[in-house]
């Protein structure tokens, strides 16, 4: 079976390499899925050059896959063999087969394309479990920080559908404008642009951004800190907190720490896309023979969206 490896974190120009691996073979509770569509996350092209101390002896990239069941868990769980899903396994996604156990599996309607599920996975599980983080929205003021990512779609078109007034913070305006027709009534190109106090600040950028969103936050309100894109350490003064955001809170946020199942939460997704309530952005789709190219794009930013590969 062909899958993609990783390559040298030191050739930046071959992170990955197409290769020969072994059939999967599911373990209980898990189906095999071949692959038709798998996107390609930032955190994963961190791993693969080495950032994120999370590869482990055999690892392979692919969290965000869409395709077919070719084989049912033995179990009798999930899906029967022939249903068109959309998954979210831990890894080995980018190959033309994968194991995933069921309760990381959503079915999808024939109204959902494979190309666009396979942009739903990690993006939309975060966005939907920071807003439970967050709690109610109706009528408060929420600034997101790095919101031309795909997290950042997700929750810009979730938080404006939730009665919210969003603030989104894009590196430039041309990369946020999407974000406006999606429901963000400010665009701003800093945290420390943005005009007036928030309820709840949405920080996923890190180094200089967060302390600059932190002195945007109404007294007591909240701060939730999921993502540092910019790879930059943050640095906080207790007085701070005097000078505006006093009693303020930071929780820190990660989407595996309440529930690493994620069937139910994908259906959600699924049916969010097929009701025409949340528009996935593809920014390219390539065959996957190019996806080191991707990947070196996407570490240039110069795609903005999801990147979709599909397999043939």
């Amino acid at each position: 079976m062909k899958a993609m490896l990783p390559g040298s974190a030191a050739d930046a120009d071959k992170p990955v390499v197409l290769g020969e691996v072994a059939e999967p073979e599911p373990a209980a509770g898990e189906a095999v899925v071949a692959v038709e569509a798998y996107s390609v996350n930032r955190g994963e092209t961190f791993q693969l050059d080495g950032g994120l101390d999370r590869r482990w002896a055999g690892w392979r990239p692919g969290k965000d896959v869409a395709g077919t069941v070719v084989r049912a868990a033995a179990d009798g769980t999930g899906p029967a063999t022939g249903t068109r899903v959309v998954a979210h396994p831990p890894a080995y996604g980018w190959a033309e087969r994968v194991t995933v156990p069921t309760a990381n599996l959503a079915e999808l309607p024939n109204s959902v394309d494979a190309v666009t599920a396979a942009a739903l996975p990690l993006a939309g599980i975060t966005a939907l479990r920071l807003l439970r983080a967050a709690g109610p929205l109706a009528g408060r003021r929420v600034l997101l920080t790095g919101a031309s990512g795909g997290v950042g779609h997700y929750v810009t078109e979730l938080v404006a559908a939730s009665g919210a007034d969003l603030t989104a913070v894009t590196a430039t305006a041309e990369r946020g404008a999407q974000l406006l027709q999606l429901g963000a009534t400010e665009l701003v190109t800093s945290a420390a642009d943005a005009t007036g106090l928030y309820d709840v600040v949405l920080e996923s950028v890190g180094g200089a951004s967060l302390p600059a969103a932190l002195a945007r936050l109404e007294p007591g309100g909240l701060l939730v800190w999921f993502g540092q894109a910019s790879r930059e350490p943050v640095t906080l003064d207790f007085f701070d907190f005097f000078k505006g955001p006093n009693q303020a809170r930071i929780a820190h946020f990660d989407y595996t720490a309440a529930d690493t199942t994620y069937g139910q939460d994908l259906t959600a997704l699924v049916r969010l896309v097929a009701a025409g309530r949340l528009h996935p952005e593809i920014g390219t789709v390539r065959d996957w023979s190019r996806t080191a190219d991707v990947i070196t794009e996407l570490r240039g930013r110069r795609i903005r969206g999801n990147a979709v590969l599909t397999v043939g």
